[in-house]
Formats: structure tokens, C-alpha cells, sequence
């Protein structure tokens, strides 16, 4: 998911992606930054995104979320260099704390979260995030709501559960999980990140492990995903998320890669992939799991850095079969 964000003068618009795992916003990716109100502050900023990587310079200058939002003098990156980042560049919806990652000297700066609540735009640091699968056209919708939940959006109560006390996750939106596959626990209780700039689920090594062998997946040599048979697919259990006293369950086809996007991962029309892939590290590296984007679109996800707590709850598309 992309959000349009205009900055400078004269106003310039740019898709960046939504991304909850750091707190820097910036641009220039593919369309360069000009702007004759902006102030370069001089202060290096770069990050690793796992998927890509940026650097660049702080600028200062408004900002503006959707026509909507308007923040005067916005610090915000101004790319020199990005690598494997095909939009413009990122909206970050990390913690503050998740700024030093891209700062010198462990600086942080204000995150736009922080900036509505200065300029009294918003009460608290809240964001909801509502995403939906995709449908077999390729339509997406999404929304973000600053300052609460938009709780029209959910099908059930929002439940919390408090950050992680765990390092490195306990600087993001980092909770404690246990998974769970056809009732047969495949990670125990751990410390992980919530992330929607990540398009999959990442496990541990030997959680993946677990998953693959439960599910009878092999991996795809093209794309290195795990490809089930029709068969396979048809026995797919649910996986099921225990977080605090609830249970968040991904049913089959939210398991699965969307058939109709097999074409961008080199698939072929009937192939079915599945959607975790494996972190390097075995379990207790102090971050064993990304909840990506697709739990994110199967849950209404609310991040309150006022109570430093993440708040789950379904939507009309957690148990559907699209895809």
C-alpha cells in the first residue's frame, strides 16, 4: 500500500509506502524532491529496509497527508541514493524510537504522529491501519486513521496487548505471540514485530521450519516461496495467531499468495504459493516473527504510542476467501 503525500511549494505529490517498522518519512525516491520552501538541515539520515535501502539528507519543509492533514515545517528525508525502492519513498509510522536506526549519534526526531499531536491536530500518537485483500481485478483499498481507530472498520472489540519488553522488537511496534497450525504450536510464546511495509510473514528458522513440514510445502527454486499442490491447499488448516487472551486465525487463502499476482513473483497461472518465508536466525534472537502485510490485511491494527500498546481486531475480511 501507497499513500499520495504532497510536500513543498509548489505543492508536489508522492506514493509512499506505508510503513510501520521506522519512524523516518522521506522522498526523491523515483521522483525527485524540488521544492522552493524547503531548508536542508545538513543531517545525514539512512536506513536499511530490509527490502531495500536509502540515503540522503533532513529537509524541512509542509507537508500535506491526502489533502487533508497539513504539518508546517516537517523534517523529513531527501534521497541521494535509493536501492531497490521502485516508488518515491516511505511514510514512516515507526515509533520515535525506531528513528535512531536512521540518524547519527542515536537521534530522534519528531514522526508525523508526534507533529499532529504538537500542532493539537490529534489528541494522542494513535494510528489505525485498515487494509483489505486484494480482489481478482487487482483492486486494493486501504485507510489510515491518525489520532484513534475508525471502529466502523472493525467486526468485533479492539483488544490490546502492551509492547514487548524483548530487544530489538521492544523499539517498534513489537508484541509477544505464540503460533499455532491445525492446534500443533509451531512457535512458542516469543517477541516479534508488526511491520506493514513487509509484504509477508517471517518466522523463525525453525518455525518456518515446522510450518513447512506441517503444510507439505516445497520451495519454489524461481522465487523461493513454498508452493503447495491443489491437494495441499485444499488441507490447509488455519494458523492461528495467540496473542494476549485472544486468537487471530489466517485462513486458507489468507495463507496464500494471490493467484492473481503469480505473474510478479514468476509464477504460473494455477501455481499456489504460500506467504511465510524464513528468517535466517532460530527462534530467540530477540525478533522471531513479522506480522507483514498479510496479517495486516486480515485485522484491523491500531498502534497507540501514547500507551505504548497495539490493539488487534477482525474486519469483514479476516475469515474471507478471497484471493
Amino acid at each position: 500500500y501507497t499513500v499520495q503525500v504532497g510536500i513543498g511549494a509548489p505543492l508536489k505529490i508522492y506514493n509512499l509506502i506505508i510503513d510501520t517498522a521506522s519512524a523516518i518519512t522521506w522522498c526523491g525516491g523515483s521522483n525527485l524532491y524540488v521544492s522552493d520552501t524547503g531548508v536542508n538541515t545538513g543531517v545525514p539520515v539512512a536506513y536499511n529496509y530490509g527490502y531495500g535501502s536509502f540515503a540522503g539528507t533532513l529537509w524541512e519543509d509542509k507537508l500535506i497527508i491526502d489533502e487533508k492533514i497539513t504539518i508546517p515545517n516537517m523534517q523529513f528525508g531527501v534521497a541521494s541514493s535509493a536501492r531497490d525502492i521502485i516508488v518515491d519513498g516511505v511514510l514512516g509510522l515507526g515509533p520515535t524510537s525506531s528513528s535512531q536506526a536512521a540518524l547519527p549519534q542515536e537521534q530522534t526526531i519528531p514522526t508525523i504522529t508526534d507533529r499532529l499531536v504538537q500542532q493539537e491536530t490529534i489528541d494522542v500518537p494513535v494510528v489505525g491501519i485498515y487494509f483489505h485483500p486484494i480482489y481478482p481485478n487487482k483492486v486494493t483499498f486501504g485507510e489510515l486513521t491518525f489520532g484513534g481507530a475508525h471502529r466502523a472498520m472493525c467486526s468485533s472489540s479492539i483488544r490490546w496487548t502492551d509492547i514487548t519488553a524483548t530487544a530489538p522488537s521492544s523499539r517498534y511496534w513489537g508484541i509477544d505471540q505464540r503460533i499455532s497450525y491445525k492446534n500443533t504450536e509451531i512457535l512458542s510464546q516469543t517477541a516479534g514485530i508488526i511491520d506493514a511495509g513487509c509484504t509477508f510473514l517471517y518466522l523463525s528458522a525453525d518455525a518456518y521450519e515446522r510450518y513447512r513440514d506441517a503444510t507439505g510445502g516445497t520451495v519454489n527454486p524461481t522465487n523461493g516461496l513454498l508452493q503447495i499442490s491443489l491437494d495441499q491447499y485444499n488441507a490447509l488448516g488455519t494458523l492461528d495467531f495467540h496473542i494476549s487472551t485472544m486468537t487471530y486465525s489466517l485462513v486458507r487463502n489468507a495463507q496464500i499468495w494471490p493467484r492473481s499476482l503469480n505473474d510478479k513473483v514468476n509464477g504460473g497461472v494455477n501455481d499456489i504459493f504460500l506467504v511465510v518465508k524464513s528468517f535466517a536466525t532460530s527462534t530467540g534472537s530477540g525478533c522471531d516473527f513479522i506480522n507483514g502485510y498479510v496479517f495486516l490485511q486480515r485485522f484491523y491494527v491500531v498502534l497507540d504510542g501514547h500507551e505504548r500498546r497495539v490493539g488487534f481486531a477482525t474486519t469483514r475480511w479476516t475469515y474471507a476467501q478471497n484471493n
